[in-house]
């Protein structure tokens, strides 16, 4: 029984009561957020015990990291120490996006190391499999596509982004209306290209219900891939990412009826006055099922420094109603991000998620700020350190020096704020 259909039965189960626990919030609000499809929580029931991952309405922003091999550098023991390093700085989840080298050995590794939800696009096996197998990614067969889907649900996958919502329409309307960077997902990209070369629907569009039923056997999430996200911020709100959304919202409703864990990602490259307007037309178009946020970037200009981009753009986002922030590393745009890459985009992508947890009023991110601000007045640079997004960063700002030499950086003895803070009586 997938996560939903115990809610919707009245059950309570370990991963509800997991949630709950870490949200500081009473179980019966998770499991009926669940019911709704307002909730995800993804876990495969063929995945060792994990970090239970809630998502979506009433719970703190998510962070999701990326890793994964490709044609060009095969390192599998660079990813696990990439996998290392993004749980370190406090991801929430993690996506292997493999397209090269052994990816089954590359899911393996990770579905085994990985404490925390998996993620995975399956099309990408697909893609590079049927290069392998017959010259060409239009090559590929329908059969492929869910060959893979099962193969990955099979193996413990607990969510995954399957680009579901890409059709001939939608198709026909980016054809005809243009665009600066027309497909810029991967996904999106393999899966429109097959479509125009074999003149065919998308399988994943036209079978929905097959594909429903392997993902309900394992209770894998289901992750709408947006394939037709904007790559710039000159696309942003264009006609076939508004269609390409209103079909999502159609396959959300028929997913929650089949008891399918559900979430919908959203798109990349997003101008900060469209970002409020992008959040509500998802949560109406989809009744209100978690939004998972490719970004966003909010300027297209600042290639290496894209974590700072996008989290502006996800605290935007998140204060707005998105769940669930996918971070950016420096090299996007650039190239393979490096170990150090991974630790910045999760960083910045925590940033931005507390920030938006602050704007919708999370009394836990309230009290954690109202600590810390207490802790600045006290000197108390202990406490600071452990109450801080990046203790490690913190603690070697804060800590080379012995207590005795702890004073204000900017005052030293005459700091003024310490000075006020003692007729106040805070000091």
């Amino acid at each position: 029984m997938t996560q939903v259909l115990a809610a919707r039965a009245g059950k309570v189960t370990l991963e509800m009561e997991m949630v709950a626990a870490g949200e500081g919030l009473d179980v019966k609000l998770i499991q009926a957020g669940v019911a709704a499809g307002r909730i995800v929580i993804p876990r495969n029931i063929n995945r060792k015990q994990i970090k239970a991952c809630g998502i979506g309405q009433g719970l703190r922003v998510k962070v999701n990291a990326l890793i994964g091999t490709s044609s060009d550098r095969d390192r599998i023991e660079m990813e696990e120490r990439k996998l290392a390093i993004a749980e370190a700085a406090g991801c929430d989840a993690v996506m292997d996006l493999s397209t090269g080298g052994d990816i089954d050995g590359m899911r393996r590794q990770t579905l085994e190391k990985a404490g925390v939800p998996v993620g995975s696009v399956p099309i990408y096996q697909a893609a590079i499999e049927a290069i392998e197998k017959r010259g060409a990614i239009v090559g590929m067969t329908a059969e492929d596509m869910f060959d893979a889907v099962e193969k990955q649900a099979a193996a413990g996958v607990d969510f995954m982004a399957i680009h579901c919502a890409l059709n001939v329409d939608v198709i026909k309307r980016l054809q005809a209306r243009g665009r600066v960077t027309d497909v810029v997902s991967r996904g999106g990209a393999f899966l429109t290209g097959w479509m125009l070369h074999n003149q065919k629907e998308n399988p994943l569009y036209k079978q929905f219900d097959r594909l429903l039923a392997i993902l309900k056997e394992y209770d894998v999430t289901l992750s709408l891939g947006d394939a037709i996200r904007p790559g710039s911020t000159a696309d942003s709100l264009d006609g076939a990412q508004l269609q390409g959304l209103i079909i999502a919202g159609e396959l959300v409703a028929r997913a929650q009826d089949a008891g399918v864990q559900v979430m919908v990602e959203g798109p990349g490259h997003v101008p900060m006055h469209h970002v409020e307007a992008t959040m509500l037309l998802q949560k109406r178009l989809c009744d209100g099922a978690p939004y998972f946020i490719l970004g966003t970037l909010a300027t297209d200009v600042a290639p290496g420094y894209d974590h700072i981009t996008s989290a502006i753009g996800g605290a935007i986002a998140g204060a707005a109603g998105a769940d669930f922030l996918c971070c950016v590393t420096p090299a996007e745009h650039l190239g393979l991000p490096t170990e150090e890459d991974v630790r910045d985009g999760v960083m910045a992508a925590r940033i931005a998620a507390h920030a938006a947890d602050l704007a919708r009023g999370d009394r836990r991110a309230w009290e954690r700020d109202l600590q810390m601000a207490r802790a600045n007045v006290a000197l108390d640079f202990d406490r600071q350190i452990s109450l801080s997004i990046d203790p490690h960063r913190s603690r070697a700002a804060l800590g080379e020096n012995g207590e005795e030499e702890r004073l204000c950086a900017v005052c030293g003895n005459d700091c003024a704020a310490q000075i006020a803070a003692r007729y106040f009586g805070i000091a």
